[in-house]
């Protein structure tokens, strides 16, 4: 959700390249890794394929070693030097000491002959025994009985290949030696017997140390047993401040496995020879790439170029697509403020085309749209006031003949043509042209005319005067505004009052307004009336037939705007003062027409 917000937050250009800056990281952070783990990969699957063919190899000369002695072990026993020693009784090996010489000098001819081969002993249960020393002292029979190459010949129907060990058969010698046992077969007159081949242990540690695995790989060998062959570093074994995972390795026939954590971790690859040693070769993963930091280098050089490359396109690209919508938004900006007369270019036929090109239709239909609201809302306004003055104008005529009526059916001549001269003034003040506006001059001589003509109907019902300000005459004034307050003020105030009463207009300037009052002291509202009188409800006191007080709030309210209208002020038995409020204006003259404007003055 956060993510999301903060993708609203900000604009298409910037949401376009930070999605394609995310992209193109992911993709190149994932291919370097991947490029970089394949050739890690590639180049440990070949160091190791190359470790197991060195050790294939160690095993094969390894085999053919032992092989090579197992042989000359067979060759020393098919001997006739060594046959007639063995078949001989004891009595025949201490009365003819020629024997023991013969066959010890074959065996030492033997020894002579290879380097590989440390010494050769021949022994039977008996204790009896030829060696290629013919002067060394051997040990007591106890002692060489209970050791393993003995005790395992004798056990096998072969060659027994032995551990390296310290080889202590004589006294005083102390030789480390891997050791070849092999029990000769019983004839008639021999005793069983062992043949001990013991292989100086220096050629197994020279064909091991050969191998090169890095500047901390080697190579150890094992016995199926679990005993060391050999191992460079055997003594730390033995003393335990080193080990090996002997226990997979005897598990394992052949291959390499992966041991370890971190930099710790090892590499054990193993071959198996016919007689059971396991042949290991041990190699450390961060030696086997040799070239690892190089590799981890180039591969951060190139994610890091091409990222730069990709992230220089992807703005760009991102730039190159939103430049048509910054354009379209700006245009609509300029809509939103009320420029209608705006145009976007066309840029091609894509979806923002089509879009640039749907906002212009869009905005000559709303200039269109609003012309016409203008042009219809003017007629209305203007029809609103014809019809209001149109209401008016008949109302005022017929309050007016009915009074004239009145007077010639009581035989009043001179009130009749008093009435009827100032109704002949009121007509031509009304018609006026067909102005809306008029100078208060004119709309003051339209209502002395209406009071003359209602003060000669109500006799001594009413009196009046009028006290404006000169300074306002000349400004213009709806017409008839004036007359229905009046008409109010003497048909719902004075005429129910009992007593005579009193009906006075005055006017004044007020900073850029023009206030006229009417006041009367008759029988006032109450606050229900106050409440509902510029409402225009029937049956109302500011309702006459219809048309009354609310028609002229709503005429002046309409010109003038809100601001502007009627205010009324009433008390039950105190009367009612109406406050009429308009801007003042300067009236000027064009042709047959009256318009006006504020006064800045």
């Amino acid at each position: 959700m956060k993510l999301m917000s903060l993708f609203r937050r900000r604009s298409i250009h910037m949401n376009i390249a930070i999605a394609f800056s995310c992209l193109i990281l992911c993709t190149t952070v994932i291919l370097s890794f991947s490029s970089y783990r394949l050739s890690s990969t590639a180049v440990t699957n070949s160091s190791i394929q190359k470790t197991s063919q060195l050790v294939q190899q160690v095993k094969v000369n390894i085999q053919t070693y032992i092989g090579n002695m197992e042989s000359i072990a067979s060759l020393v026993i098919s001997s006739r030097d060594l046959m007639r020693f063995v078949d001989a009784t004891q009595a025949e090996r201490e009365s003819d000491e020629s024997l023991k010489r013969g066959a010890s000098q074959y065996l030492r001819s033997v020894v002579q002959s290879r380097k590989d081969i440390a010494s050769i002993l021949y022994v039977n249960k008996e204790g009896d025994f030829v060696s290629d020393q013919s002067h060394a002292v051997m040990k007591s029979k106890s002692e060489w009985m209970q050791q393993d190459w003995y005790k395992l010949a004798l056990t096998s129907s072969g060659e027994v290949v032995s551990p390296s060990h310290v080889q202590h058969i004589f006294e005083d010698q102390y030789r480390w030696v891997v050791s070849i046992s092999r029990k000769l077969p019983v004839s008639s007159r021999s005793q069983e017997g062992i043949l001990l081949v013991d292989l100086n242990y220096n050629v197994i540690n020279d064909l091991c140390r050969q191998i090169e695995l890095g500047e901390r790989g080697y190579v150890f060998i094992v016995s199926p047993s679990g005993d060391l062959v050999y191992h460079p570093q055997q003594q730390l074994i033995h003393s335990e401040l080193k080990n090996e995972k002997m226990q997979t390795v005897l598990d394992m026939q052949s291959g390499s496995i992966k041991l370890g954590k971190a930099e710790e971790s090892k590499i054990y690859t193993v071959a198996t020879t016919s007689f059971g040693w396991k042949i290991v070769a041990v190699t450390y993963p961060d030696e086997l790439i040799e070239n690892k930091r190089q590799m981890q280098n180039s591969a951060a050089l190139w994610g890091v170029l091409c990222l730069i490359f990709a992230l220089t396109i992807s703005i760009f690209l991102s730039y190159a697509l939103t430049k048509p919508l910054k354009n379209l938004e700006m245009h609509m900006k300029k809509a939103e403020r009320g420029n209608f007369d705006i145009r976007v270019d066309i840029e091609g036929t894509h979806e923002i085309g089509k879009l640039a090109r749907t906002f212009n239709l869009m905005i000559s239909r709303i200039k269109e749209l609003m012309n016409q609201i203008v042009q219809e809302q003017e007629m209305k306004r203007r029809s609103e006031l014809k019809a209001l003055q149109s209401q008016i104008q008949p109302h005022f005529l017929y309050n007016t003949l009915d009074s004239i009526i009145w007077m010639a059916e009581s035989g009043k001549v001179d009130d009749v043509v008093e009435m009827t001269t100032a109704l002949s003034r009121l007509l031509r003040s009304s018609i006026s042209k067909g102005e809306e506006l008029v100078p208060v001059s004119v709309e003051l001589d339209h209502i002395r005319s209406y009071l003359t003509i209602q003060s000669r109907r109500y006799r001594k019902k009413f009196t009046y005067d009028i006290d404006v300000d000169d300074h306002i005459l000349g400004s213009p004034i709806l017409k008839l505004v004036l007359q229905p307050i009046v008409e109010n003020a003497i048909y719902h105030g004075i005429k129910p009052k009992p007593d005579t009463g009193h009906i006075r207009i005055s006017g004044w300037k007020e900073n850029d307004a023009i206030v006229i009052t009417i006041t009367d002291d008759g029988e006032g509202m109450d606050p229900e009336q106050l409440r509902t009188i510029l409402m225009d409800k029937p049956g109302t006191a500011g309702s006459s037939n219809g048309v009354g007080v609310a028609n002229v709030n709503h005429r002046i309210q309409l010109y003038f705007g809100h601001d502007y209208g009627l205010h009324y002020e009433s008390e039950r038995e105190e009367g009612t003062v109406v406050t009429l409020r308009i801007p003042y204006l300067n009236m000027e003259v064009k042709g047959d027409e009256t318009t006006g404007k504020m006064d800045t003055g």
